[in-house]
């Protein structure tokens, strides 16, 4: 796992196959290093656990180190982030092109401690996507940031994720998953407990909505003993996305760049499992192995 330029080589190598060479619409030149390469580049200081930009550059090889400025470095990534966005996409379409059953859960990104929060500049660029307090029933604890919303599959390959200020309710952020799956089962925790959206997303695309009712509710039972087992898998990636990939700590001073250091995160993992089953046939979520 210490081998930059091998890790580096290898999930190039896995670029190449599922997308296409492109380059920034707007370049008075042609940079040494291709956008693709640039992407590969930064999906593999993610892997390694590499996430300060300094620490890249000092243990960057010989043959990438001349061909791109630290800073460059960090405004070309930002610039790419929706052409890194589709091939997560297309990465989860690789994996769940077949899937109907999905799971849907959020987990707390914090920017920074809220004694800090009425001082603190981080992402406070525009008003109505500035970070927020809330509360992580699951921590049972108050934060200052985000919260990151996701829907993966059963064998743990995430296919939609979003960000929203903290003091957003699980519940709202339901109306935009008709507009991005259909003719699904969904399973969620007591977080997401709406009929009203439960009928909508049946109605509008096919979307069963299965949540664990409250023990106060009429006519309450226990959830199927299957899906409550199988609701732990989304449980799980958080966890390894927090473990390896350290998710909760923040370097960003910008909304766009956090977001980038997040979509990076997350597309740095699918990579390595879609390595796990295409090259080496093996268990796609052992994370924490050599990918060379």
């Amino acid at each position: 796992m210490n081998n930059l330029r091998a890790n580096y080589e290898r999930i190039l190598e896995v670029l190449r196959k599922i997308s296409t060479e492109r380059q920034l619409p707007v370049q008075r030149r042609r940079p040494a290093l291709s956008d693709l390469e640039l992407i590969s580049l930064s999906l593999t200081a993610e892997y390694m656990g590499i996430d300060s930009e300094n620490d890249l550059f000092r243990k960057l090889p010989p043959c990438l180190l001349g061909k791109i400025d630290h800073t460059v470095y960090n405004r070309r990534k930002r610039r790419l982030m929706p052409y890194q966005n589709a091939i997560r996409m297309d990465l989860a379409e690789s994996f769940n092109s077949s899937e109907d059953v999905f799971i849907v859960d959020s987990m707390p990104l914090e920017v920074c401690k809220i004694a800090r929060s009425s001082r603190s500049k981080i992402c406070k660029e525009e008003l109505h996507s500035m970070p927020s307090k809330g509360y992580c029933a699951s921590q049972k604890m108050y934060y200052y940031g985000y919260k990151l919303h996701a829907v993966c599959s059963l064998q743990g390959v995430f296919q939609v994720i979003d960000l929203t200020p903290a003091n957003v309710h699980d519940i709202h952020y339901l109306h935009d998953i008709s507009d991005q799956l259909s003719d699904c089962t969904l399973l969620g925790d007591k977080g997401y407990l709406s009929a009203a959206i439960q009928l909508n997303l049946f109605e509008c695309s096919n979307i069963r909505l299965d949540t664990p009712k409250r023990n106060n509710q009429k006519g309450s039972k226990p959830q199927f003993s299957l899906f409550r087992k199988s609701r732990k898998r989304i449980e799980t990636l958080f966890s390894q996305m927090c473990d390896q990939f350290m998710v909760r700590r923040n370097h960003a001073k910008s909304l766009e760049g956090f977001k980038t250091r997040i979509l990076t995160k997350i597309t740095a993992m699918m990579v390595i499992l879609y390595i796990n089953r295409n090259i080496f046939q093996r268990n796609i979520n052992n994370l924490k192995i050599s990918i060379i």
